[in-house]
């Protein structure tokens, strides 16, 4: 026998809902049977299925643990990998996680251990979730880096906060500020619009001035921290979040990112690898703004958050004399 309490992340749902999430490789005539058998019981009683559950609902499956364990599913070991994540901010609904370059956001097909399976095995560690609770709701991220792109990625540790935080991240009212270092000298700031249109079969953009069948409108504003004379540091605040919208979009004002060989000048790019080992571009999520919200995450309002430059980044700056401007 299996037992089950309903907790705040999986309050709220019908309970045949809840089940095809526990039982998600059981057909649904299997528990609709079970439920009619009793096999299957809420709060000590028949049910049908279509029962709203509450916090505090107890679930009691009366079948063999090999049953269970076919009807369950093994979980993925990706689920369960381990690597120290840098923890900028937690509470019991959201985290905010500093990326280091070279870490998936999410998982890809090759099935490689993303930030979503560390974030997972962090909170198995800490007790926060339990395997069972993983049946029913994976807590996962809510906003998407490149791979070769540090910095801030917010998590929903509850349903509430993967639900409020997802939405503050759709509809654009979270501010989001980047660092980056260009080719180039930069000295005002700029509000620049285009149109992006991707290549899904080389995973490459290109950034228009017109509209064209199938590209999106981009908006990102930059203004300059400081420079050498040859390089500038920018503080970019992207408007909209589209696949390697700032890449792409500083690379068409003839500003490419240094360390990007997609979008950027490999020439330049091959004398940073040889003088500092950089082989990524430096974009660094540096900044988040949380704007007045409420409900549940109304205590986060108007607070702002940041996630340190990575070392080399911050080395980089140093040794090519790029001062921020008092």
């Amino acid at each position: 026998m299996k037992e089950f309490i309903i907790n705040e992340n999986e309050a709220g749902q019908r309970f045949d809902k809840y089940l095809g999430k526990l039982l998600r490789e059981a057909p649904k005539s299997f528990f609709y049977k079970m439920l009619r058998k009793k096999n299957i019981t809420l709060n000590g009683g028949r049910a049908t299925g279509n029962e709203k559950l509450s916090t505090g609902d107890h679930v009691k499956l009366f079948l063999s643990d090999e049953t269970f364990g076919k009807f369950a599913g093994v979980q993925e070991t990706a689920a369960r990998a381990h690597q120290k994540l840098d923890i900028v901010y937690e509470d019991d609904n959201i985290l905010l996680i500093n990326k280091p370059v070279g870490m998936l956001s999410q998982p890809a097909d090759d099935k490689e251990p993303s930030l979503v399976e560390y974030l997972t095995g962090y909170l198995l560690e800490s007790g926060a979730v339990t395997e069972a609770s993983l049946h029913t709701f994976r807590p996962s991220v809510c906003n998407r880096l490149d791979r070769n792109t540090s910095g801030l990625v917010a998590a929903g540790k509850s349903l509430t906060g993967l639900q409020e935080l997802s939405s503050l991240f759709h509809d654009r009212s979270l501010h989001k500020f980047y660092r980056c270092l260009v080719n180039g000298v930069i000295k005002n700031e700029k509000y620049i619009k285009g149109y992006l249109h991707k290549d899904e079969k080389c995973n490459k953009v290109t950034v228009q001035e017109t509209e064209t069948s199938g590209a999106l409108p981009i908006e990102t504003r930059y203004r300059p921290l400081g420079d050498n004379g040859i390089v500038t540091l920018l503080e970019v605040e992207l408007i909209t979040g589209r696949t390697h919208q700032i890449r792409a979009h500083l690379a068409g004002t003839d500003h490419p990112l240094i360390g990007d060989y997609k979008y950027g000048r490999r020439t330049l790019n091959d004398e940073y690898r040889r003088k500092y080992g950089l082989k990524s571009q430096l974009l660094h999520a540096y900044r988040l703004e949380i704007p007045e919200i409420e409900g549940r995450l109304s205590y986060l309002s108007g607070k702002e958050f940041t996630a340190p430059l990575p070392y080399l980044f911050q080395k980089i700056l140093k040794e090519e004399h790029v001062e921020e401007n008092k």
